[in-house]
């Protein structure tokens, strides 16, 4: 006999490995959806395409370090950097032609008068946001350290998302 599940239970069963994780460090389902949730809440809010990719490539190298981190045994050799790139590629390239946002950058010291090549500036903020993700472990340990051991609750995930901000708000108001 075919039971008819409720929207309840299909978001319990979406949600229960979040909950029965062992453990998580540096990038955890918490950071994973804040990451989502902020490049919905740019789209929502009307920003720049070249912002919204700004967090989905955030997003998607959280999702990759998360995901190196729950394969235990190694496998092959640098099998983290593999997984992370895989799934970072995986998210974010699909996604480049719906934020595609070409533009020009001239480079004045090409020829004798310049030059202007048409750059996809998607792309380039896809990385940079991942880019900012990947470093925040690093800056955290810093901060931590220069802050003689102590640290904030959810410390990297706050240097993340302030940084984020801080580059998404410059990037809104410069293209």
């Amino acid at each position: 006999m075919v039971r008819n599940v409720g929207f309840r239970n299909l978001v319990l069963f979406l949600l229960a490995p979040v909950f029965l994780a062992k453990g998580v460090l540096a990038h955890c389902p918490l950071c994973t959806v804040g990451a989502g949730a902020a490049a919905g809440a740019a789209v929502w809010l009307g920003v720049s395409k070249v912002v919204v990719v700004l967090f989905i490539g955030a997003f998607a190298m959280s999702m990759g370090m998360w995901f190196a981190k729950l394969v235990k045994k190694k496998y092959v050799p640098f099998q983290n950097t593999i997984i992370i790139a895989l799934v970072f590629s995986l998210t974010l390239f699909p996604l480049l032609p719906l934020f595609s946002a070409i533009g020009p950058l001239y480079l004045s010291f090409i020829g004798e008068y310049g030059s202007t090549f048409a750059v996809d500036y998607s792309l380039y903020s896809g990385l940079l946001g991942g880019l900012m993700v990947l470093v925040s472990p690093a800056v955290s340990r810093k901060v931590t350290k220069w802050r003689n051991g102590k640290h904030v609750p959810f410390q990297i995930m706050l240097l993340s998302f302030v940084a984020l901000l801080v580059v998404g708000t410059g990037i809104q108001f410069l293209i």
